[in-house]
């Protein structure tokens, strides 16, 4: 038997024990996909064991997330810090080997995964994120940025609508580094993929233009190879369809039986026994020698690029000192920028926002990002910085279309590739179509930075499905996502620097509309989530907690009812941060003494509760609203410094 067939065999069996020894995993996908796998890892796959942050490395997303088994076992006999105690741990609390990868956890896992289809929307953001670096920095003679994006889909991914979106965006931009692994099995969990999805993937990726390899003998070790190293060579991007068979060599093969559960103790052994294994979670020196030749090879080819970026340095020295300060933030002097906070006044936030967003991307190279086909509204296009497309990547613009999901999820890839600061940006109504890209980001802490314009019912005229209620809500129950809603410059100075010290993600929350000068506002105030901007005379009476564009409203309801009560006004425009704070620090600015406090925001987030008792004031939204003047539907849920005064004078009435 051929070393090569004696190593796949090895393969797929450890890779059955890892699934039986848990007692569940996905047996189906791990063993079809084991040929193209180990072809990638044998001839193709450059990495470095021994440097797995090296730039120019290969990058590798298995977007099947489920498929992770195989995954694991490679890693492993290619010499990754992942051992067979480890595989014999495999969705085990606190092993290293969980159920999906995990970014940060597995040594070589690229990126979190699992969400069918997220990955895919990854793998484009990596290739993108290539392309942007190897534009900017590589020379005749001196292509010190040219990796490979590699993605492992199934079946089941390509019928997401993410990556379908993504897929379609790095054909426009032909993205050329970018290969699509297909595992085409045609099987799914229900049975066959002909139930749910008759497409002809070839026909429409060759559509959305990308070259298509179609290899028959999907479980051919030779084939799967040679499919792979002809990928490389394309001027576009490539997916290579690899017909499978799922479970192959199981008595189930072929069938949905096999996609997930494990094998039971006599199946595994007459599975091993085919494949002419008896050992248990053992490697034989021969398959260990075979696979670590592939890893030498990468570890020599690391070390001439460290030798070419040295000749590099001393033949391009200005590019090379670009392409060394690309990545340093400390460029940016947020201090300077405040000093000119108080030009944007009485602005809206989506245009206080635009002027200090072209301000710090002038400084950060690393700045890029777009919309979802609403630059315009959002007033996120970044000036004189051109717009990426085929023919220029080195534009910092991106027009990611009407894709909201695959714009997000692109992100989270140009955030992991390596220091970039993406940004997105979209209605706020809109955001629910990020959602599971957010929350992706969030589990990898990722420095992605999403920008909601059109923030609340004043929003007006284009009615109910373009008015946000419950959004900012959702966002806020995103476990790691810090939420931003600036009443003015100040605040939203404070929240870009949080996102320059690359905390993880935030999302900044902005208004279409122009909002009142707000009194007493602080950069480094801000900071802390929640701070005081009216004080109280002595001890407030009415203590009155607000958001974004109605601090200046609390404040005029502050001015309504002074002359009766002593009133303070707290702003808090990240209460995710303002939770961080010191128990003293957090009771000094809540004023729980109040004998009433009031929550002013234009959603129905519940979080306010936690700030205020049953005999408390909510000024929240409760219903959608009608299509109108913004004015008009603002004032109607309630939105106005007399109605509001009113109800607190009722309210402290009741109380006495």
């Amino acid at each position: 038997m051929k070393i090569s067939e004696k190593t796949l065999n090895y393969v797929k069996s450890i890779t059955a024990q890892t699934i039986s020894n848990a007692g569940s995993g996905h047996m189906g996908a791990s063993l079809g996909m084991s040929a193209f796998m180990l072809a990638l890892f044998k001839d193709h796959y450059n990495f470095d064991i021994s440097d797995t942050d090296f730039m120019n490395r290969d990058r590798l997303v298995l977007s099947a997330g489920h498929a992770c088994p195989v995954y694991y076992t490679l890693l492993s006999l290619f010499g990754f810090d992942v051992t067979l105690q480890d595989l014999k741990s495999y969705r085990k609390l606190g092993s290293r080997t969980p159920g999906h990868p995990e970014y940060n956890i597995t040594d070589g896992v690229e990126c979190s995964t699992g969400p069918l289809g997220q990955g895919v929307a990854n793998a484009v953001g990596m290739a993108l994120g290539q392309s942007l670096l190897a534009e900017r920095f590589n020379s005749v003679g001196f292509p010190i940025i040219d990796n490979f994006t590699y993605c492992v889909a199934s079946d089941g991914d390509l019928m997401e609508g993410v990556a379908m979106e993504a897929c379609s965006l790095a054909g426009t931009m032909n993205l050329k580094k970018l290969i699509i692994l297909y595992d085409s099995n045609d099987v799914t969990i229900d049975g066959s993929l002909s139930f749910s999805n008759k497409e002809n993937i070839a026909k429409k990726f060759k559509a959305m233009g990308f070259n298509v390899i179609k290899v028959n003998k999907g479980n051919d070790l030779s084939a799967c190879s040679r499919a792979i190293g002809m990928a490389k060579k394309s001027d576009k991007p490539v997916l290579i369809i690899f017909k499978t068979t799922i479970g192959i060599g199981t008595a189930k093969e072929g069938t949905s039986l096999i996609h997930s559960g494990a094998l039971k103790e006599k199946e595994l052994q007459e599975f091993n026994e085919k494949l002419g294994v008896f050992e248990k979670f053992y490697i034989p020196s021969d398959v260990r020698d075979y696979c670590m030749a592939s890893t030498r090879r990468g570890k020599l080819n690391h070390e001439k690029w460290n030798q070419d970026l040295a000749v590099y340095s001393n033949s391009n020295p200005d590019l090379y000192k670009q392409f060394v300060s690309f990545f340093d933030r400390k460029k940016v002097d947020m201090d300077k920028i405040a000093k000119n906070a108080y030009k944007l006044e009485g602005m809206s936030g989506r245009d206080f926002n635009s002027a200090v967003l072209a301000d710090i991307s002038e400084k950060l190279l690393q700045v890029v990002g777009g919309s979802a086909d609403v630059g315009l509204s959002t007033k996120t296009n970044l000036e004189n910085v051109g717009r990426y497309q085929a023919q220029n990547r080195r534009g910092r613009n991106l027009s990611f279309g009407v894709r909201e999901h695959a714009m997000a999820g692109i992100c989270n890839g140009v955030a992991l590739y390596e220091d970039f600061m993406p940004y997105c940006s979209t209605f706020l109504a809109f955001s629910n179509y990020m959602l599971p890209a957010i929350r992706m980001a969030d589990m990898m802490k990722l420095n992605v930075l999403y920008l909601f314009t059109h923030d609340s019912i004043y929003v007006g005229e284009d009615g109910q499905s373009h008015q946000p209620v419950e959004q900012l809500g959702q966002l806020r129950l995103i476990n790691g996502l810090k939420v931003f809603r600036p009443c003015d410059a100040n605040e939203l100075i404070s929240a870009y620097k949080y996102a320059i010290d690359a905390h993880g993600p935030c999302a900044i929350v902005l208004s279409r509309q122009p909002i009142p000068v707000t009194l007493n506002t602080s950069v480094k105030d801000a900071s802390q989530g929640g701070y005081v901007v009216t004080k109280p005379k002595k001890s407030a009476q009415v203590v009155i907690y607000a958001t974004g564009s109605e601090v200046p409203l609390a404040q005029a309801v502050a001015k309504e009812i002074e002359k009766k009560f002593d009133v303070s006004v707290v702003s808090m425009p990240c209460l995710e941060l303002f939770e961080e704070q010191s128990s003293l620090y957090k009771n000094k600015v809540l004023q729980k003494e109040a004998k009433l406090r009031v929550a002013i925001e234009a959603s129905n987030d519940n979080i306010w509760h936690k700030y205020l008792r049953e005999e408390d004031l909510y000024v929240g939204v409760n219903n959608y609203m009608s299509s109108g003047k913004g004015e008009e539907v603002y004032a109607r849920a309630g939105f106005s410094a007399k109605e509001i005064a009113r109800k607190i004078l009722r309210q402290m009435e009741k109380s006495k």
